[in-house]
């Protein structure tokens, strides 16, 4: 590894590392499989948790052994292609902060455009459990899975798409900037769909909507890893 590699590996602003952002969720991922077997309900974008349950037979020991063997098969991944030294404690600490301040942005941003958006407020339906720990592995498993779905999946693949036909010019920037938006509404509106969803309401909506935005704006400018911890802990401060 060159000396310039370790550098950007070692600082904690440098560019996202797919492998490094990875390794950064692990906590996430694991505590929120150990959690939701507990809970009659999981999150909707969550497609590893019954195939698990099923690989374990339905048993709960086997089960939490499936969940830590993935993150152990992760951490010898990176270690294998030179990555583990970006996993130090202090890195988690740094991405936690961040994701603290850009929730409170978060915050700020969506609701100033409820107040410059002339909506009238319905129903504050909401299917959010009432209870501490419920919520807590609910927002876990929101905002990872979550984030790989609409940041990961279906914002990066259209950006890509878009960069590879139009290029960075100023065509292919504003298609980009486009995509982020209807991928915000797509975020907002998932929440609204299935037997667990929110009542709509046109507040809520474009709440959800600019909140999913700058996730994006997170996502493309820090990475993965910054946008999942922004999304686990806002989740965690609204439903506190």
């Amino acid at each position: 590894m060159s000396d310039d590699a370790e550098t950007n590996d070692a600082s904690p602003t440098s560019g996202s590392n797919v492998w490094t952002d990875l390794g950064l969720t692990l906590p996430i991922f694991i505590l929120y499989h150990l959690g939701v077997v507990f809970l009659p309900v999981r999150n909707a974008a969550d497609p590893v948790t019954s195939e698990l349950k099923a690989l374990a037979n339905q048993s709960l020991p086997l089960y939490a052994s499936l969940t830590v063997a993935i993150g152990a098969a992760l951490l010898l991944m990176l270690s294998l292609i030179g990555k583990a030294g970006a996993l130090q404690i202090w890195r988690f600490a740094f991405v936690a902060v961040e994701g603290v301040a850009y929730a409170i942005v978060m915050r700020i941003v969506g609701g100033y455009a409820l107040h410059a958006v002339p909506l009238q407020a319905g129903s504050e339906t909401t299917s959010m459990i009432a209870s501490a720990f419920p919520n807590v592995v609910m927002s876990l498993g929101a905002g990872f899975y979550e984030e790989i779905v609409f940041r990961v999946g279906l914002f990066g693949s259209g950006a890509w798409i878009i960069k590879t036909m139009e290029g960075c010019g100023p065509t292919g920037i504003a298609l980009i900037i486009g995509w982020a938006v209807i991928s915000a509404l797509a975020f907002s509106g998932w929440h609204h769909i299935g037997p667990l969803a929110d009542a709509f309401d046109a507040r809520v909506f474009v709440y959800r909507a600019v909140c999913g935005l700058v996730l994006t704006a997170i996502f493309v400018f820090r990475g993965f890893a910054p946008a999942v911890w922004t999304h686990v802990l806002y989740d965690i401060w609204a439903m506190g």
